[in-house]
């Protein structure tokens, strides 16, 4: 090696470590975790149009809102929707706190919301306590379109009485909720009964003698549900599991005479609303504590790949959390997916945020004469504000022009000394002069013509 060869190769090794050392110094450039998202304002006015409708029709059937802590003891969620659902085995945000204990960043309501109900000795209020929702849920999922692992869901619970008046009743509220939101035509509702606890066990067990010989041919993940829920295994996507599945006992071969009449009544109270929906044996819900009625709200296009939003009885669930029997029926519908069908039909939400008038002025004077008309134009229950920041007038239009506002107010150094200001018709491109004598009342007199 050349001594030139050398000093090259000394200058080229100094240059890419003062390089690392810059790159090192540089702050890093932080994004958002994989699968969860920032709700920005446009993502804000839907959510408060569905809010609207979930607190409309929840006020309409006294319904109270509740709102559980976003993490829980494990054992809420491990208890009560079972150790072999996707949620418990696959899904749960966990950890573990500086005493030992495991806790839960919730997945899901409704075992949150019952076991308030116990805690506070709900028991004791006129039955049955009617609370809904509207709440952050977290779950471990293969982010993509429509699920996210934070991600929004509006809840109906009643809890405290079984009649199949009140299974038809929410089922009829999910579907005035999306009609509520212009979508009720791009979903459908799916429905099915897996009878009571007792039902469902003898059931179980006829799954397992059925799929025990037959287990080699079954999905890697259905052979796993065969062992812990093989009920679970009828909501397999595996075309060689529906083929057996196709075969297989059929749940309502199982059910008692209590369990089909009550389906039966259901069904009529259904009709009697006129909420159109389909049977599907096939549907039991990916949860353990459901029993009885069940349903699903479908993507017309997509299925069950794309479900809005379901539900059921959960009649069992108070015993799980070491309460009293409590008959308890709700649903959840996720806020996501229903903004993702609002967007595709081409529905657009009212935006209390729009800008009735924009104050732009010149001058120190201009500048305290616009800030006490912005602040009584606010106190008059009006939405304006200003270009406080902009130096130039012609800066400051643009800015009223960007901000959407319906109206100009323009107080510039001459008008400020004549005690004037201009008033112009941002839509149209008229304007006129103006008294700065009662300016509120003035203008907004313009805003109601």
């Amino acid at each position: 090696m050349t001594d030139n060869t050398a000093d090259i190769t000394e200058k080229n090794t100094l240059e890419n470590t003062e390089e690392e050392k810059t790159q090192e110094s540089k702050p890093k450039k932080f994004q958002t975790l994989r699968g969860f998202q920032d709700l920005l304002p446009e993502f804000q006015d839907y959510y408060t149009m569905i809010k609207k409708s979930v607190r409309h029709r929840g006020r309409q059937s006294g319904f109270k809102r509740i709102t559980t802590p976003i993490m829980e003891e494990t054992g809420v969620f491990s208890r009560s929707l079972g150790e072999s659902s996707d949620v418990v085995s696959k899904e749960m945000f966990t950890m573990e706190s500086r005493s030992g204990k495991l806790m839960t960043l919730k997945p899901e309501a409704t075992a949150g919301i019952m076991r308030a109900y116990i805690e506070h000795g709900m028991h004791t209020l006129p039955q049955p306590v009617q609370l809904y929702s509207i709440e952050p849920q977290f779950r471990y999922d293969r982010p993509q379109k429509g699920r996210f692992r934070q991600f929004h869901q509006a809840n109906f619970e009643v809890l405290g009485i079984k009649d199949a008046s009140v299974d038809a009743q929410l089922i009829h509220m999910s579907y005035k909720i999306l009609e509520d939101l212009g979508i009720a035509d791009r979903v459908d509702i799916q429905i099915n009964t897996l009878g009571s606890a007792g039902n469902r066990e003898e059931y179980m067990e006829a799954l397992r003698d059925f799929f025990f010989d037959k287990s080699q041919h079954l999905s890697e993940e259905s052979q796993a549900r065969l062992k812990t829920n093989p009920l679970r295994i009828l909501d397999s996507k595996d075309e060689d599991d529906q083929i057996l599945v196709s075969m297989a006992p059929k749940l309502k071969d199982f059910l008692s005479e209590e369990s089909k009449n009550y389906y039966e009544t259901v069904k009529d109270y259904l009709h009697a609303l006129n909420i159109p929906f389909y049977e599907n044996e096939g549907l039991v819900r990916g949860l353990d504590y459901y029993c009885d009625t069940v349903f699903e709200i479908w993507d017309k296009s997509q299925g069950a790949q794309n479900a809005i939003g379901g539900g059921g009885r959960y009649d069992g669930l108070a015993e799980l959390l070491g309460g009293q029997p409590t008959p308890g029926f709700g649903f959840a519908m996720g806020v996501e997916r229903i903004i993702g069908h609002m967007k595709d039909a081409g529905i657009k939400p009212e935006s209390k945020d729009k800008v009735h008038f924009f104050v732009a002025q010149l001058g120190e004077e201009g500048k305290k004469k616009a800030l006490k008309i912005t602040t009584n134009i606010r106190d008059l229950g009006y939405n304006a504000i200003g270009g406080m920041g902009k130096s130039s007038m012609k800066a400051q239009l643009k800015m009223a022009d960007r901000s959407g506002a319906r109206w100009a107010i323009i107080l510039g150094e001459i008008e400020v000394r004549e005690n004037k200001a201009i008033l112009r018709d941002m839509h149209l491109g008229k304007q006129e002069i103006i008294s700065l004598d009662n300016i509120e009342q003035t203008v907004i007199e313009r805003l109601n013509n």
